[in-house]
């Protein structure tokens, strides 16, 4: 019997849409999963049946089913199962073999596990892949990293099942060592949290401040879907303002307003405290997830704190589109954010990094699809040392006229009381970003008044620490081997 191109572990929704794409370009697979006498056998007597994919019903004959060097990939939950397969699959397969985990690992495991394969002659590549179970099917947005020796094996599948652009380039393309492809990843997904915030911020904008109905609003998500802000995330708000349930009412307001995550947001943050990069939309992205949460308190506190907002008097269409403004501009500093932190961290773990590449991989397939990152890629393909989004031409001159409509919005729920963290912490890094003097020499003299940690001069060369002795009996010593 012919030996399968590449096998799948784990045929859930995911394993199996991606199974089924592979068989669909040409490619032979082989398909096991921890019960196959259930799983395996309703898949390939089910949706797989008739198509090129082989049912394996124990992890020899799965491995001994496939051509050398063995392209083995995983789809199961991160953590400890991904560990438990490489530690069986290990022992029975051949030098030069590759394994795959296709989930959403932390980086920091994906870097440990490449370490820990190769060390056995093995290949490793942990692979972000984006899209859902459409994307999975259709053509995902896929972010591969690990042992670069295993790239050329895998290429030919992954590209070809992967999201196409309007020129055919695919959305798929090296990453970088170890780690990158689960970094690069869980960066997409802290996007992707920003993303939802603002257009959720947006939203609450128009139905708490504007009284604007379901259907005004997706009329007005329709219009955006048009222009600059074309993107998946808001072709599908469009979709669920307008989707009602068989006895008429909006399925939207029937939905219990508490969000849940999966920890890549979080993940997302915690690289950049690590890093000492300020992701500070994408964290309070998260932060409002975990306010969501908090239901029974926010109603208590709501009675005790009752809020009227009062019915708006200005031109509505105007402030729409300010408000659309307000959304482009802090999109904008979402991405820029982002790829500091991927700047930063490519640095830290050596990583060569294909920023415009990366743009690209996103362009299509994966949740964060939007035309806006063509934008990007041209940014980088320019200047590829680009240090921030905010100093590209495009998007600097996009800001500056995005401004005034930005600070309106934000003003203005402030004053009426409309919760809008990713709009203001937006806004807030813009004005920090752009500003040659902040307090922070204040906050140095605090630091070094209360714990002798130093501080570097205005009128002296950088480099070079200072300490006062701020109360005349702090004596000369400085703290010079902690942070506080």
């Amino acid at each position: 019997m012919k030996k399968s191109d590449i096998g799948m572990i784990g045929i859930a929704v995911m394993g199996q849409s991606l199974a089924l794409n592979m068989e669909s370009k040409g490619f032979q697979v082989s398909v096991y999963d921890m019960n196959p006498e259930k799983t395996v056998a309703d898949f390939v007597n089910g949706r797989a049946a008739g198509k090129n994919i082989q049912g394996t019903y124990s992890l020899e004959e799965f491995v001994q089913s496939l051509e050398k060097p063995r392209k083995i990939m995983m789809m199961i939950r991160a953590g400890k199962p991904v560990d438990d397969y490489i530690e069986k699959l290990i022992p029975i397969l051949e030098e030069g073999d590759i394994i795959i985990d296709g989930g959403n690992s932390h980086f920091p495991d994906t870097a440990r596990r490449c370490e820990l394969v190769e060390k056995h002659g093995l290949q490793y590549i942990g692979c972000g892949v984006s899209g859902g179970e459409e994307g999975a099917l259709k053509g995902p947005s896929m972010m591969p990293g690990g042992s670069p020796a295993a790239w050329p094996h895998v290429k030919p599948i992954f590209q070809a099942i992967c999201a196409k652009v309007e020129d055919g380039a695919a959305c798929c393309d090296w990453v970088g060592e170890n780690g990158a492809g689960h970094f690069v990843k869980m960066v997409h997904n802290g996007i992707e949290y920003g993303d939802m915030q603002l257009i959720c911020e947006a939203y609450q904008l128009m139905r708490d401040g504007l009284g604007m109905s379901n259907e005004e609003m997706h009329q007005v998500f329709a219009e955006w879907n048009k222009g600059e802000l074309d993107s998946y995330l808001i072709e599908i708000t469009r979709d669920i303002l307008a989707y009602k349930e068989e006895n008429g009412d909006y399925t939207v307001d029937k939905i219990l307003d508490t969000a849940g995550q999966k920890g890549t947001g979080k993940w997302t943050g915690i690289a950049a405290l690590d890093e000492g990069v300020p992701l500070t939309l994408i964290g309070e992205a998260v932060f409002a997830r975990c306010l969501s949460a908090m239901k029974e308190e926010r109603v208590n506190a709501a009675q005790v704190f009752p809020k009227q907002i009062p019915a708006f008097e200005g031109d509505k269409a105007a402030f729409i589109e300010s408000i659309r403004k307000a959304l482009y501009a802090s999109k904008i500093i979402s991405y820029a954010q982002g790829y500091t932190l991927m700047r930063t961290a490519a640095k830290t773990y050596n990583w060569n990094l294909n920023y415009g590449g990366i743009a690209l991989m996103w362009r299509g397939g994966c949740i964060i699809r939007s035309v806006f990152l063509g934008k990007i890629k041209e940014a980088y393909d320019k200047n590829p040392a680009l240090e921030n989004l905010l100093l590209d031409d495009y998007f600097g001159s996009a800001i500056k006229e995005l401004v005034p409509a930005w600070r309106e919005v934000v003003a203005y729920a402030v004053k009426v009381g409309i919760p809008m963290p990713a709009f203001s912490s937006a806004l807030s890094y813009f004005d920090g970003y752009t500003t040659a003097n902040l307090p922070a020499n204040l906050l140095q003299a605090q630091r070094d008044f209360f714990g002798a940690h130093t501080y570097e001069r205005l009128d002296q060369p950088r480099g070079q620490f200072f300490h006062t002795n701020w109360t005349g009996h702090g004596g000369n010593t400085s703290a010079s081997t902690y942070n506080a």
